[in-house]
């Protein structure tokens, strides 16, 4: 009985390290084959929406998809029974998003009818969340998402500031330019075109006539070159700072956290020992 359970644990100890893990020859094998098949899926979605192509190749089309379903669910189930928390897993992010790109082949069975094209169509469509798969296998994004988390509170208050400055600019705009029959109708309407301006878009749809509105407007596009500087310059910093820390791609089994630092020996998040 022990024997059977050491052999279990051990082949299951192996899966793991293929599937999660890419420091390995294994693992990057696995990691290059999923990538390929995983940007095959895209392209085939984005061909498959060309009338022609769809046309043309559409049984061609079909079993393509079927056939990176197929090894995409192998895949799903493959993590699932590899982790011994598998919900740690099915409701991660990542996990989520293997979830969503996977089911809507099989969902479209259920969608056979003329009644239900629109909704065949909208189902195929989230393949595309295929391309999210991507961003596990990129070493820089896992520092650009410490990043990311480590500013957010900054960015919060950036975003913030910026929606306050927004609204008093656009009721300034408003009481300068309401009464010149140039689209600032409103205290909202102008606050859309403030945040518009203030972003460098610029549609153009509303646009200040008098001297003093245009003056305004001037110095709310130069504010907004340096605004978008500020949330790049933020992250930043905290970019090179996740830099300085070298992680590795192991994953705790029990789990499945990853971005550990190279020289650890248990979990950051449930303290179990990491496999080595």
């Amino acid at each position: 009985m022990n024997q059977e359970s050491n052999k279990s644990s051990k082949w299951k100890s192996k899966l793991h390290e293929i599937i999660y893990e890419a420091d390995t020859p294994a693992g990057k094998l696995f990691d290059i084959i999923l990538l390929f098949f995983i940007l095959a899926s895209v392209i085939l979605v984005m061909l498959e929406s060309v009338e022609n192509y769809d046309k043309d190749y559409h049984e061609f089309f079909n079993i393509a998809e079927w056939v990176i379903t197929i090894l995409f669910t192998i895949e799903y189930f493959g993590r699932i029974i590899s982790i011994k928390k598998p919900s740690q897993y099915i409701f991660s992010f990542y996990g989520i998003v293997d979830l969503l790109s996977t089911l809507p082949k099989y969902l479209s069975l259920l969608f056979i009818g003329t009644h239900y094209i629109v909704a065949f169509r909208a189902l195929r469509l989230l393949r595309v969340f295929r391309i999210l798969k991507l961003a596990r296998y990129i070493g820089a994004s896992n520092n650009l998402m410490h990043a990311l988390k480590a500013s957010k509170a900054k960015i919060a208050v950036f975003l913030f500031f910026i929606f306050i400055l927004s609204i008093i600019l656009g009721t300034v705009m408003y009481l300068v330019e309401g009464d010149q029959g140039s689209g600032f109708t409103s205290i909202p309407r102008s606050v859309y075109w403030a945040i518009v301006t203030l972003t460098t878009v610029g549609y153009g749809d509303i646009a200040p006539v008098t001297p003093i509105g245009q003056s305004i407007a001037a110095l709310i596009m130069i504010m907004g070159y340096g605004i978008i500087v500020i949330p790049t310059g933020i992250v930043t910093a905290e970019f090179v700072t996740s830099e300085k820390i070298h992680t590795n791609t192991q994953s705790c089994e029990f789990c499945g956290a990853e971005g550990h630092k190279d020289d650890a020996e248990y979990c950051r998040k449930c303290g179990h020992k990491i496999h080595r």
